[in-house]
């Protein structure tokens, strides 16, 4: 045999740069579902499932076009469950004379990747991943020539480099963001677009029986069931979005509303992190969409600008810090995560919605996960690593390199400031603006202080108290440290007796 092609559970795309040059009657594809990667941290069920699914109809598009496909099953019988032991054991049934992988999209895979040159004797062959606008090298060199890193900069280049949404040297438009006008509530009358869900087929139930039995008791329902685990699903599910709720995206991407899982939101995350779609597409199809006059340039914009921007950004930054970026912790937040991120069973309606939506689908959209989960644990000062745990865990499009940027720089702001310009911290005001979260909570929003004050509000003022010193001279804090430099000390500290007696009361069963 020539060479060993390794794809990964990420790595779901023909045009994957493992399967360049790939020789259909010398080369095997070997593809491997191993128990440690759904074990490291305990992932959603939802995610087992549509993650080995995926895999398994990947495997059977490769076997139809006649490649040579080994491919070990979580539950065969010798399944070793690692990654390592499994390619030691592919070498002695295969006998390649090299290893072909594309780069994981994990620092932890990757470091695994680097050592099997030792463990197996033969050269590894470790591909560029093209899947991306931005390889690691392009992003690093943008990195290095700045003193700061700010994602708006970064995105606005990348507009120009691959002429998407430009008008020549402008922008469409007439400006580069329309973020200011991307933040609407949502009215009571606005009718909302039914989801597209995929119903799953034989194979997919037969991996949702085999999670069942392995994974029961990790976080997340199962019966509710319903991402793209194909290519043809992926590509049906981008169209629903640009048809049926790209062009309200725009005016409501901030919205959030009781009892509503998906609103106008894409859920195309998981396909694109599974390799079903390519950003590329993704963006083309929108900016077309645009062109045609189907979607408003706000909803276009503002949609490309999670994709190529936040997620190209994200990348490379997750790469330019990487290993010790998994420890930032520059506000030294140490107490641990609430029981209630697991249950669902707290008095803040915010929370229990956002964690309840995320129990069912595996799912709560980019302000659920910003302001109420995350804003929740900067406020708390619970500890960084817990809560970037929590998140890789329970979300269906949480690969590490995305997910831990997004908490750590953006969420908890433990990177101090290299990934986002400001803590994402905020009372409950800005909750009962973008929801209707807070008409049924049992805490008053609209109280500072007191037993039936929204958490939210006494817990914002008590972290700018207690982490002045690193963020007072942030330009964007500027205002509320105005306000609170007015305030007498016995007002400080009444603020920070509250918040320590609702803190402390969290995992002691006094209070949720």
């Amino acid at each position: 045999m020539n060479a060993l092609r390794v794809i990964l559970g990420d790595q779901l795309s023909l045009n994957l740069a493992t399967l360049d040059n790939l020789d259909p009657n010398r080369d095997a594809i070997l593809m491997m579902e191993v128990m440690e990667e759904n074990t490291y941290v305990g992932h959603h069920k939802q995610k087992i499932v549509m993650v080995l699914a995926a895999m398994r109809h990947f495997a059977e598009t490769l076997s139809k076009r006649g490649f040579i496909v080994d491919y070990v099953k979580l539950d065969d019988p010798d399944n070793t469950g690692s990654f390592t032991t499994e390619i030691q054991r592919a070498v002695l049934r295969h006998r390649p004379n090299r290893i072909v992988v594309t780069e994981p999209s994990e620092w932890r895979v990757l470091e695994m990747v680097k050592s099997w040159e030792g463990l197996t004797g033969l050269s590894i062959e470790i591909c560029a991943d093209h899947r991306f606008f931005a390889s690691r090298g392009r992003f690093a060199a943008w990195a290095n020539s700045r003193r700061s890193w700010r994602m708006e900069h970064f995105y606005r280049e990348m507009r120009r480099e691959h002429k998407i949404l430009m008008d020549g040297d402008r922008p469409e438009g007439g400006v580069w963001n329309f973020d200011s006008k991307n933040r609407k509530s949502l009215r009571a009358d606005v009718s909302l677009p039914k989801r597209l869900r995929f119903e799953p087929d034989p194979a997919t139930r037969e991996v949702m029986a085999l999670v069942a039995q392995r994974f029961g008791e990790h976080f997340g329902q199962l019966d509710t069931f319903g991402w793209p685990v194909t290519r043809a699903q992926a590509l049906e599910a981008l169209q629903d979005f640009i048809t049926n709720a790209l062009p309200w995206f725009g005016d409501y991407q901030d919205a959030m509303k009781t009892g509503e899982r998906f609103l106008y939101h894409s859920l195309i995350a998981p396909s694109l992190n599974l390799g079903l779609l390519s950003p590329h597409e993704v963006c083309s199809a929108v900016e077309d969409a645009w062109h045609e006059g189907r979607v408003p340039i706000n909803a276009a914009e503002g949609f490309i600008r999670q994709v190529l921007g936040w997620r190209e950004y994200v990348r490379g930054v997750y790469w330019m810090m990487m290993p010790k970026y998994a420890d930032a912790n520059t506000l030294g937040a140490s107490r641990p995560l609430p029981d209630f991120y697991w249950s669902g069973k707290t008095d803040l309606h915010c929370l229990s919605e956002a964690i309840k939506s995320t129990h069912q689908t595996a799912y709560s959209h980019h302000i659920q996960r910003l302001m109420i989960t995350g804003n929740f644990a900067l406020l708390a000062g619970i500890t960084p690593r817990e809560i970037e745990r929590w998140y890789l865990a329970v979300y269906a499009d949480a690969v590490e390199w995305v997910e831990m940027p997004n908490t750590l720089g953006m969420a908890v702001f433990a990177d101090g400031g290299k990934m986002a310009s400001k803590p994402y911290a905020s009372s409950g005001a800005y909750i009962n603006r973008m929801s209707d979260f807070c008409k049924g909570c049992s805490y008053d929003v609209k109280k500072k202080t007191g037993s039936n004050a929204c958490p939210f509000n006494y817990l914002y003022w008590a972290f700018l108290i207690q982490n002045q010193s690193h963020l007072d001279k942030n330009p964007r804090m500027a205002l509320p440290y105005r306000t609170l430099a007015k305030w007498s000390s016995e007002k400080k500290v009444s603020y920070l007796n509250e918040a320590e007696k609702f803190l402390t009361s969290l995992n002691s069963g006094q209070s949720s």
